[in-house]
Order: C-alpha cells, then structure tokens, then sequence
C-alpha cells in the first residue's frame, strides 16, 4: 500500500483547533478545501511549537529578503479566522514529527504532519537508523498531511494557534499550575483545596 499524503495546496483554511472543555481539549490541525476536509491529532505543546517556529521562520523570511519577500510582519486582520473547527472532527492520524519550509522561488510556507508509527529497535543507534529510513521512504512511509500556505495565511494560522494554546485554564497565581472549575490542590498551600 503506497503511502496516503493529504495534500493542500493554498488551502481555503489550515487552521489549529480544539474539541472539548479546558483542561480535557483534544488539539487537531485542521486543512480544508471545498468540500474536502483533513484533520490529525496533536498535542498541545506541538501546537505551541509548530505556532512559534512558523513565525520564527517568517521573521528570519523577512530579515533575509531585506523586507521584499511577500510575508507581513503581523497576522492581517481581514484573514483572522476565528470559527471553531468544521464538523464533524474525524481525526486522520495523530501527529508524531512535523517539519516547517519556506520555497522562496513561489513565496510559500510548507508544513508537513506526519504520523506518529512505533518502531522496535534495540539499540538508541538502531531506533535513529529506523526512524530516518521510514521518513524518507516516500511511498511506503507514515500518512502525512502536507500544505503550502502564503505568508499572510502562516502569519494568520501562528497567531490563531497561540491564542488557543493559551485559552486553556487559568494559571493559580501561587503555583502557576492550571486551576481546574473543580478547585486546585496547590503544592504552595501545603496541598489544601483552593476554589477556582
């Protein structure tokens, strides 16, 4: 079986989302294309990770090209997009290794999600080896969701998933663990239940 690779190129919307309450949300990527929709698993320091490494890669874009390549340095307004994700939310894979590029000869953001496989090795040398070999073996390798956005598009999915990694709950102003709507066993306050 040839490898399955979900392709979107300039999507209508690539977007990072959440299904489910604070503290028990399940984070998805989602890429959509008329009537075709991908979403995959991740987990919410992915989120965090792939949101700040794409406008690091954005700045370093800007910085590089003297400002004339095509990316704003902030994510413009009139393509916020600030919908829940498109329902129903069925998930492709989970993500196990993300990779970010920038084409500079068609001006394009290129993010890849690839899935996450377990591998059986013996040895931290024999699992790297496993590892490489399946990344590059493009027609049997892992599913992978692969998309090319504009710079505005990357500016405006980087600002999107930052505020929803940071929509979760609210930090205890003692431990700055979450606080969850059940109260917080806080360890500064030798472990007795605070309110929320």
């Amino acid at each position: 079986m040839s490898r399955q690779v979900f392709l979107y190129d300039h999507p209508e919307r690539f977007v990072a989302g959440t299904v489910g309450l604070p503290g028990r949300r399940s984070f998805f990527l989602q890429a959509s294309a008329g009537s075709r929709v991908t979403s995959v698993a991740l987990e919410k320091t992915q989120v965090a990770a792939l949101a700040e490494r794409m406008d690091e890669l954005l700045d370093e874009v800007v910085r590089r090209s003297g400002g004339s390549a095509s990316v704003p340095a902030v994510a413009p307004s009139d393509i916020t997009d600030t919908a829940p994700l498109d329902t129903p939310v069925e998930e492709e894979f989970r993500v196990g290794t993300m990779a970010l590029a920038w084409d500079g000869e068609e001006q394009l953001m290129i993010v890849e999600a690839q899935a996450l496989v377990e591998l059986d090795a013996d040895t931290e040398e024999d699992l790297a080896e496993a590892e490489e070999r399946l990344l590059q073996d493009e027609e049997n390798g892992p599913p992978m969701l692969r998309v090319r956005l504009t710079g505005a598009q990357a500016r405006a999915f980087a600002k999107r998933a930052l505020d929803i990694v940071n929509a979760g709950r609210p930090p205890c102003p003692l431990c700055s663990l979450p606080l969850d709507p059940e109260g917080h066993v806080c360890p500064r306050q030798n472990g007795y239940r605070r309110g929320a």
